[in-house]
């Protein structure tokens, strides 16, 4: 049967256990060399009736699941892949209540799947952007509960008389012209120092940088950058000076936000910007083709390797059993 290209196809395909496997297979190890998760040893056995392999080097058992999201999962691959798919192509997300439906679980393990899932959405190991001749756009948003909704008492009581982003989380976007592509971060401030260190150590000197006329991106032009600002006062687009690529993420991120998911706590907002982030980069190609699903959901699963998230982690407490961590370079009773 030909790779799936469609959300029906996907759930027709991952639900032969076999093909489910040697599709993850593939996708774990491309070059064909199967290695421990635990030691990298490439010399093991296979038990073809429990799809796991014996290490003849650390002598434990791995299977696919070990040392990627799906570790210490006992969902199926089925429902992994069908949640996957689901949460990378479908452009405002899908909150918990409605996958648990779709993959008839709980609302609290849907939860902590896409919750899983958004860690491996995070890209790591960047290289940083631009370069002299190139262009770059930087900009802040700040997520969270508008005042104008609060009763006014509370709204009294909580903020006083302060006005404007008190309460909310800041988020810092670049995003690169010529790449097509966004880096977002959530920060504790929008300070000048603040703002200005994550440009330092993200964006290339001889960069052509355009921002708002924030207070805060004054004085990058004596940090060997060419600093061009936007009033947005009087206009949004100067020529070439505009941030209005960050403003279109934005609107997509908060309308995620405010749609589907509606309250997302501080805490856990890194990952729903991680989210947005890796689908607004992977819908079009280098030459400006769209990508197909197919192809968003391969680029997801490729990175699914080397991460791990435990409930523990994820909330701060633990009211169901689950196994000891299996990475690289640990010890433990059992393979997954």
């Amino acid at each position: 049967m030909k790779t799936p290209e469609s959300l029906q196809e996907a759930v027709v395909y991952f639900s032969d256990p076999e093909r489910a496997f040697v599709y993850a297979v593939n996708l774990r190890w491309p070059d064909g060399v199967i290695t421990c998760p635990r030691c990298g040893n490439d010399k093991h056995s296979f038990i073809k009736t429990r799809l796991i392999w014996f290490c003849k080097g650390c002598k434990k058992q791995f299977t696919v699941k070990v040392g990627t999201i799906f570790e210490d999962s006992a969902l199926g691959l089925d429902k992994w892949m069908t949640a996957v798919w689901m949460l990378v192509n479908c452009k405002n997300g899908i909150s918990s209540h409605e996958l648990g439906r779709a993959l008839h679980i709980t609302q609290k393990s849907a939860w902590f799947m896409l919750q899983r899932i958004r860690l491996a959405l995070k890209k790591q190991n960047f290289g940083k952007l631009g370069g002299p001749g190139r262009e770059i756009e930087s900009d802040e948003t700040f997520i969270g509960g508008s005042m104008r909704n609060m009763h006014k008492r509370r709204r009294k009581q909580i903020y006083g008389e302060r006005r404007g982003c008190v309460g909310k989380t800041a988020v810092m976007g670049l995003f690169d012209r010529d790449s097509r592509t966004i880096r977002t971060k959530v920060l504790p401030n929008v300070k000048r120092e603040t703002l200005q260190s994550e440009i330092l150590e993200e964006v290339k000197p001889g960069t052509s940088v355009y921002t708002d006329e924030s207070m805060a991106y004054h004085g990058l032009a004596e940090k060997e950058y060419v600093h061009e600002v936007v009033n947005h006062l009087h206009e949004y687009v100067n020529g070439r000076v505009h941030t209005n690529c960050l403003e279109n993420f934005w609107s997509l991120l908060k309308r995620g936000l405010n749609g589907t998911y509606v309250a997302v706590e501080p805490f856990h907002l890194s990952r729903y910007v991680d989210e947005q982030a890796f689908r607004f980069n992977t819908r079009k190609d280098e030459n400006g083709n769209k990508i197909s699903d197919a192809v968003r959901f391969a680029e997801a699963m490729s990175q699914i390797a080397g991460k791990r998230l435990t409930y523990d982690e994820l909330t701060g407490k633990s009211d169901s059993p689950h196994m000891p961590e299996t990475g690289t370079g640990t010890e433990a009773d059992v393979p997954f």
